[in-house]
């Protein structure tokens, strides 16, 4: 399947596109972009922008540990991801404190102890600059199939949760009445998020995972007249910003790394978006 997913790709009129490593990147963003979309949407709804952030530094952490224990670090990561996001909403769930404290709290205790872990060991330093920075075109066909398996794990976890989480986000005393279950989709939503910024974290780095998610979903928010077309503005934004992205990245006269390059252009979608606004507050003033 795989093999066949990246000859479809190699048939695409593009130069860039006959090497292996740049078939297996443009097939991980094309996996990975969608998931990152959804979920960002979600994040707008719920005001979580910074526990994205939170997720993505955890990642920073977990590698560590993983390379001063000699566990494979992406292995380390999404463990240690999951287990990062789950103490957040268990803090925000079971204590008096709001959302923001809690992510904050979290957030700094993980940035230091990652910094604390990274640095016992000069060498393990040095190796973590790829996990700041990120970068697609070294993904590796195990991790290909890993998304390809996360997939439809995630269109079945948005299929059965995506109106729950809706309606969590808008009133969660208003779901519990109806009957949701609002802690275990919270739990659940954390888990799946700390899966796919992790990923994320690998294709733009530590420092831009948290614009990958937001600033598609952002922009979508400015076009769409209704969520359900937020929600699919925001994957073809997503999709479009990651493509264009990979391969302005590799002209020669950008050659920009590809993680930042993505971001920039979801950037400037995210601006365009914002025009119709000012043009429409304009005339009012």
């Amino acid at each position: 399947m795989l093999d066949f997913l990246l000859s479809l790709i190699g048939c695409i009129p593009l130069d860039c596109l006959e090497l292996r490593f740049m078939q297996r990147a443009m097939l991980g963003l094309l996996l990975l972009a969608p998931m990152t979309a959804m979920l960002g949407v979600q994040i707008v709804h719920f005001r979580m922008a910074f526990y994205s952030d939170a997720i993505g530094h955890s990642a920073f952490a977990g590698a560590g540990i993983g390379m001063l224990l000699a566990v494979d670090p992406h292995l380390a990561m999404p463990v240690f991801g999951i287990l990062v996001g789950l103490s957040i909403i268990a803090l925000k769930r079971h204590t008096a404190i709001s959302s923001d404290v809690a992510i904050g709290v979290v957030f700094s205790a993980v940035v230091a102890f990652g910094l604390a872990v990274v640095s016992r060991s000069p060498a393990v330093a040095r190796d973590m600059q790829q996990f700041l920075f990120g970068d697609i075109l070294t993904i590796s066909d195990q991790e290909i199939r890993f998304l390809m398996a996360l997939f439809p794990a995630m269109l079945a976890f948005q299929a059965a949760g995506a109106n729950q989480l809706f309606l969590i986000a808008l009133n969660p005393v208003m779901a519990r009445a109806h009957g949701i279950h609002t802690g275990l989709w919270q739990y659940l939503f954390a888990a799946m998020l700390a899966v796919v910024v992790i990923f994320s974290v690998w294709a733009v780095g530590v420092l831009l995972v948290t614009a990958l998610l937001i600033v598609p979903a952002a922009a979508a928010r400015n076009i769409a007249r209704s969520s359900r077309g937020m929600f699919w503005w925001a994957i073809a934004i997503s999709v479009v910003s990651a493509c264009l992205g990979l391969v302005l990245s590799l002209e020669d006269w950008l050659g920009t790394a590809s993680g930042a390059t993505i971001v920039l252009v979801a950037t400037g979608f995210f601006a365009l978006s914002t025009l119709p606004g000012i043009v429409r507050r304009g005339r009012r003033g």
